[in-house]
């Protein structure tokens, strides 16, 4: 199993990374024996990954790193780089090599705080491997003062440093960043080859696996959640039901507190398993003993990682949020089709009846309005307004038409 295993459907962007991989060993060995580099290669100092929602971005980005740090034996024997078996793979898979940094938003934003270090260490050598990476996960959400720093770094990178940087597309990242970057945009991947890729790598029944690629539209991460978690596929079926209960005001408010109190009930999940551990290693590293109390002059790094924890739940609840409306625009997506009398395979099989009943009963004009209500909440969400009053907002549309 080698690092772009996990790239489905993505096999050009394989081969160019693989490519760049084997010239980036070139430049290695040529600088450990005092040579120039090569005068030409496919390897650059920075890299800029797009796609839609599930294409698989960060794994990309990620994969590649893997393979520029690839240690296997066989790369002396001319073997492609990225083996997935060797110490460097499987470290930087998952996130534990020295020299390979990942930044993510915890917030709507990265702020230049988040940044500081990041920057700082990629104008340091790397520790034990041959290259230091730094991965942006969110680009897109770079701020004003955190995306300048990303830019001098990128303006003028160390030797050995390599920047990955993930966004949905180009527009999403300064001109000034990206213009610096060797752009690779990745497709959304078929139904057919999620579908295999759940049926090969999680043992996944064909059925089931083919029902969660079809619901997701090709959205791998969110197929291989439905697919392997009960608990989501049970969310799903009730964000489906919903458009069959807008039948009067209460009921709209009802279910919007409903969709609100679930993404909250997601968020609070995530923060009793990962809130806890941080703050207990973070007393440790800070010299406190157990229950007792912090040395003096630290409050201020537990008010930070307070506040850390607080806008990484908030995020949370808001991506948590996201998921079911997409699964609502996929819904009435649906209803469009049969309305139209489109040959488009149905995403949502398992809600036909549901489906049927509400294209006999609307038009394909009042369709169209629901779905842009939905873009309309999402586009307030993105802007912070308080989730509740942006899908009750949603919840009145719909039922409105």
């Amino acid at each position: 199993m080698t690092v772009w295993d996990d790239l489905v459907g993505q096999e050009r962007v394989s081969e160019v990374l693989t490519a760049a991989a084997r010239d980036a060993d070139a430049q290695v060995t040529a600088a450990a024996a005092d040579r120039p580099p090569p005068e030409t290669s496919k390897m650059t100092h920075a890299w800029l990954f797009t796609g839609p929602p599930g294409a698989g971005r960060n794994q990309a980005a990620r994969a590649f790193a893997a393979a520029l740090q690839c240690v296997s034996p066989d790369r002396a024997l001319g073997g492609a780089p990225g083996c997935g078996f060797c110490d460097g793979c499987h470290t930087a898979l998952v996130g534990t090599h020295a020299d390979v940094n990942s930044v993510a938003a915890v917030g709507a934003e990265i702020l230049v705080k988040d940044m500081r270090d990041t920057v700082r260490k990629s104008y340091t050598a790397p520790a034990t491997g041959r290259w230091q990476i730094i991965l942006v996960e969110d680009a897109e959400r770079l701020n004003e003062k955190s995306a300048n720093a990303v830019l001098k770094a990128v303006e003028e990178p160390a030797p050995r440093t390599v920047w990955l940087l993930c966004a949905p597309s180009v527009e999403d990242v300064l001109p000034t960043i990206r213009s610096r970057c060797r752009h690779l945009n990745l497709t959304t991947p078929s139904v057919q080859a999620v579908a295999d890729m759940l049926v090969r790598r999680e043992g996944i029944e064909p059925d089931v696996a083919a029902s969660a690629a079809r619901a997701t539209q090709g959205h791998v991460d969110r197929a291989r959640r439905l697919a392997t978690d009960p608990a989501a596929r049970a969310r799903r079926a009730a964000v489906l039901k919903l458009p069959l209960r807008l039948d009067e005001i209460g009921a709209c408010l009802k279910a919007a507190q409903e969709l609100v109190d679930a993404a909250a009930e997601d968020a609070k999940q995530l923060a009793e398993e990962t809130d806890g551990k941080e703050t207990e290693e973070l007393k440790a590293a800070l010299g406190a003993a157990e229950g007792g109390r912090l040395p003096r002059g630290t409050a201020g790094v537990m008010k930070d990682l307070e506040d850390m924890q607080k806008r990484r739940r908030t995020r949370t609840q808001r991506d948590s949020l996201d998921v079911a409306l997409t699964d609502l625009t996929g819904f009435y997506r649906d209803v469009l089709a049969l309305q139209l009398g489109s040959r488009v395979a149905i995403a949502n099989g398992d809600a036909e009846e549901a489906l049927d009943r509400l294209a006999r009963a609307g038009s394909p004009e009042g369709t169209l309005r629901r779905i842009e209500a939905i873009a309309a909440c999402r586009d307030a969400l993105d802007r912070n307004v308080a989730p509740l009053l942006a899908v009750e907002a949603m919840t009145m549309a719909l039922r409105a038409g």
